[in-house]
């Protein structure tokens, strides 16, 4: 499930294999923009935004969104395609694939940046500002913990796994107010760190222990026993987002 770490990750990737380079083919299958051809065009940026990614070549950006389940690969082997690839941008033997993107537009590069001037303080980014989003958090003292931290306007780049497992690590049900967290700058700073640790990883950790299965403490996990207290993990539908708690150490 792709979240700020992972879209960070993911430009990284793209960054280092298309970055200084010129496209010399471009494939872009979403109807809108199907007529558009970036070949002959320098790679000279690529960053991400939250859960947004950028690939900024000449005047022209790339601006795409992975939602559930969308993917970059990049590889120097002639690509693979099926119905799920949405754009293909080859420089060389370099071929960067996205796959299942839930968004793709192709923007003016001079402003592109207005499609996420929406969000809050990036996570991962040199914009982040704890006591913005602290104060962001807390606008809305009575909404549930889960879906303000969901909230990208709130701060950019925390997904359900974060969500869930911020607010085990801060002994809160996920269906409390936020007003039952009594220390939003510390919540909001134990995020920024989650992130930053897992972001050059594609296998988020948060327990500290990165063995296969023992990375998380409660999301995917219900009805497993608890790490802390061994009382089995719950889980409820919130929505459109799982929500999974320990009911004796999240009061």
């Amino acid at each position: 499930m792709p979240e700020g770490d992972t879209v960070w990750h993911t430009a990284a990737v793209l960054r280092e294999g298309l970055a200084g380079r010129m496209l010399t083919g471009c494939d872009i299958r979403v109807p809108r923009f199907a007529t558009v051809d970036l070949t002959g065009r320098v790679v000279d940026e690529v960053l991400s935004r939250g859960k947004h990614l950028f690939v900024r070549a000449g005047q022209a950006s790339v601006h795409a969104h992975l939602k559930m389940e969308g993917s970059w690969r990049v590889t120097t082997r002639a690509p693979r395609t099926d119905h799920r690839v949405r754009i293909i941008l080859s420089a060389g033997d370099v071929h960067a694939v996205g796959v299942d993107l839930g968004l793709l537009e192709i923007l003016d590069r001079s402003t592109d940046l207005a499609a996420v001037s929406h969000l809050g303080p990036d996570l991962l980014g040199d914009d982040w500002d704890p006591q913005v989003a602290a104060a962001n958090l807390v606008a809305d003292p009575m909404r549930p913990l889960s879906q303000a931290l969901l909230d990208q306007t709130v701060m950019a780049g925390i997904g359900n796994v974060y969500s869930n497992e911020l607010c085990f690590l801060r002994g809160i049900s996920p269906s409390a107010p936020v007003s039952h967290e009594t220390d939003p700058l510390r919540l909001v700073s134990q995020a920024r760190r989650l992130l930053w640790a897992n972001r050059t990883r594609w296998s988020r950790c948060t327990t500290g222990d990165t063995r296969r299965g023992e990375r998380l403490w409660v999301y995917g996990r219900a009805g497993l026993p608890c790490r802390r207290c061994g009382t089995l993990i719950e889980s409820a539908d919130g929505g459109d987002r799982v929500l999974f708690w320990c009911s004796h150490c999240q009061r």
